[in-house]
């Protein structure tokens, strides 16, 4: 109790602020000025400085998937136990949303422009999609021709885009998946495909291979076809996982094993690691009220760490528009 009660003081203390008042113009002026540099000051500080969210061992260590819903509250799979959502409120509250179907285990997760949650259900070769309202799920796409649906993205008009690693392989596939739930296989004999993501203009996509170490950019056409593959960085050491556009374009990635997130211009230049307490970051989501704060899923941890970060995440900016 007195981890939440402390955590939410801290939570008002960062996201609140104010100006004080005087019957003196130019002394209330003057006093607005000043204590709007302190906020900046304050805020500039605090950027980039990961602090727990929840409790550790919430989440089992297939924590993952994180996406946040117009309300602000936080979702990721394996909550307690493996095939489950959990939710976690903005007061970082946690707590079961849905158990999947007998045999599915979510991966990624995004909302469509009617809210509904979309899962990919990676040992059932589904997409899986929740009515927030009922809580029922249903099967919006399913391919025996996928590996296994790891990563997903999604656009404006609610076309989205999965990554299909092959763990065992070594190799991975890329698709699109239409509104209507068709599919269509954009590539293959990939490395081992993993986090994926689309521009704030939506005119890159962004895909990544883990055990590769490499980030790809692609031209991504009106209607869905991508063309001019190109390499965006490739990593000296260690892994990667999910990853998500803010509205600048940056691109920030969870290098796991490593226990940090880098952010990367969209010309691939490293503008900073941040740094997790955990050494499993698996994957990223932004929200908060103003989209400025980032959600790590940490799987040797089993819970999410959070960050402040400059510019607001790209999907929660879409979902405001």
């Amino acid at each position: 109790m007195f981890f939440k009660l402390f955590r939410a003081f801290c939570l008002v203390v960062l996201f609140s602020g104010g100006a004080c008042t005087s019957s003196n113009q130019a002394s209330e002026e003057t006093t607005q000025e000043g204590a709007a540099t302190s906020n900046e000051t304050s805020s500039d500080i605090s950027l980039y400085q990961s602090q727990d969210f929840i409790e550790e061992g919430g989440f089992t260590k297939g924590i993952e998937g994180p996406a946040v819903d117009t309300e602000g509250n936080l979702y990721a799979v394996n909550f307690q136990e493996q095939g489950t959502i959990g939710r976690v409120t903005p007061e970082g509250v946690a707590s079961l949303f849905v158990r999947l179907p007998e045999g599915s285990v979510g991966n990624g997760i995004r909302f469509n422009r009617a809210g509904d949650m979309l899962i990919a259900d990676y040992p059932q070769h589904n997409i899986l999609k929740v009515n927030m309202a009922d809580q029922s799920i249903s099967v919006l796409v399913h391919n025996d021709a996928m590996n296994q649906p790891n990563d997903i993205t999604i656009t404006q008009n609610d076309v989205l885009f999965a990554s299909d690693p092959s763990w065992s392989e070594g190799t991975g596939q890329l698709w699109r998946i239409d509104p209507d739930g068709s599919t269509t296989l954009l590539e293959e004999n990939m490395g081992t495909t993993n986090g994926v993501e689309v521009s704030p203009d939506e005119k890159t996509l962004y895909v990544n291979e883990s055990v590769q170490r490499k980030v790809w950019a692609y031209n991504l056409s009106p209607d869905g076809q991508i063309s001019n593959k190109r390499e965006l960085i490739t990593f000296p050491d260690f892994g990667m996982d999910g990853m998500r556009c803010d509205v600048a374009g940056n691109l920030y990635i969870t290098r796991h094993g490593k226990g940090v997130v880098v952010k990367l211009s969209p010309e691939g230049e490293v503008l900073q690691e941040i740094k997790m307490t955990g050494e499993l970051p698996s994957n990223i989501a932004f929200g908060g009220p103003d989209g400025r704060t980032a959600y790590v899923t940490l799987q040797d941890r089993g819970c999410v760490e959070t960050f402040r970060v400059e510019e607001p995440g790209r999907t929660w900016q879409m979902r405001k528009d």
